[in-house]
């Protein structure tokens, strides 16, 4: 009598082998997060190193703070003209720390919402700008031949042209609004992020690995995406920083021209309306100085962050300061 050995029963409630391929990519994207958290810390801890990147971030970050906070500390109703609390063009006081302006409203309270609206065009019109030129300067990098010919030939066009002047021409042209003036600082100021986005790309499809990449039937939209666009990021970003205090100087000279949004409160606005009361005649430096003051330290604030960004995500530059 011969026994015949029989396979064991799988127990119940055993949990099934995982698809071919999953932890795998579990894995990858565990590594992908990990280099990532990694690059974050390593860049904030190169930047603590700038003594200046971090007065200017502290300032931006306390400007920004108080613009959202505005209807908190100062009231929703500043920017109302009829039922002002003052009297026209008071002096600094104890009820109105930057005196009133030609209408009685407090101009410490037009500050902060002034604020909002020089920021707010400034990141934007800044974000536009470099959008453009990152993905005319990646195009004409990738393709080059005549396209690139063509491309560079109007960007230098719009290199020789005064920015302001075709800003202008452009805020003039459209009706006026926030975003006609974002439109025309974004179109005007991207020639030179074009060019350098294209220096480096150049730089970038050199390397064997983009060999490597098209010989395994990679296409153009693949290249620009999965490996230039990530290398010429760092650069970007420095760019955009810096981009942010002369969009927001561009800002106040349009405004100032009278070609900003009349509906809303601006710094470059408060310039404005002083000009046209006559405060630098009569000797009214409060309604001119806050503004005035406000566009500066903004500007300085965004210059030293874009430059110390620039100096930790560009090792030559770090070196050399």
């Amino acid at each position: 009598m011969t026994t015949s050995e029989s396979t064991p029963p799988p127990e119940t409630g055993s949990t099934p082998p995982p698809a071919t391929g999953a932890a795998p990519q579990g894995k990858a994207r565990s590594l992908t997060w990990e280099r990532r958290r990694t690059s974050v810390a390593r860049f904030w801890r190169q930047y603590r190193s700038h003594r200046a990147g971090l007065y200017g971030l502290g300032a931006l970050l306390l400007i920004a703070a108080i613009a959202l906070a505005a209807p908190l500390l100062v009231g929703s109703d500043v920017q109302n003209v009829t039922g002002a609390p003052g009297k026209a063009l008071e002096s600094p006081s104890s009820r109105f720390p930057l005196g009133t302006d030609q209408y009685g409203r407090s101009l410490f309270g037009l500050l902060l919402y002034g604020a909002r609206i020089s920021l707010s065009v400034g990141l934007m019109a800044a974000a536009l700008s470099v959008a453009i030129g990152t993905l005319i300067g990646i195009l004409a990098g990738h393709f080059g031949g005549w396209f690139a010919t063509v491309v560079m030939r109007i960007t230098d066009w719009f290199l020789v042209m005064p920015a302001l002047v075709l800003a202008i021409v452009l805020a003039t042209v459209l009706s006026q609004s926030v975003w006609t003036v974002v439109l025309a600082i974004g179109v005007t100021s991207w020639p030179t992020t074009a060019r350098l986005v294209r220096a480096q790309t150049l730089a970038v499809e050199s390397r064997p690995y983009i060999e490597r990449a098209q010989a395994l039937g990679g296409g153009h939209g693949h290249i620009m995406a999965r490996h230039v666009l990530p290398n010429v990021m760092p650069l970007v970003l420095a760019q955009t920083t810096l981009l942010i205090s002369s969009a927001i100087l561009t800002e106040a000279t349009l405004a100032f021209l009278g070609l900003g949004d009349p509906n809303v409160v601006s710094w470059g606005g408060m310039l404005q309306e002083a000009r046209e009361t006559g405060a630098v005649s009569s000797g009214h430096w409060w309604y001119l100085a806050p503004p005035g003051l406000a566009i500066a330290v903004v500007a300085l604030a965004f210059t030293l962050c874009g430059r110390a960004v620039e100096s930790v995500l560009n090792p030559k530059l770090g070196t050399s300061r």
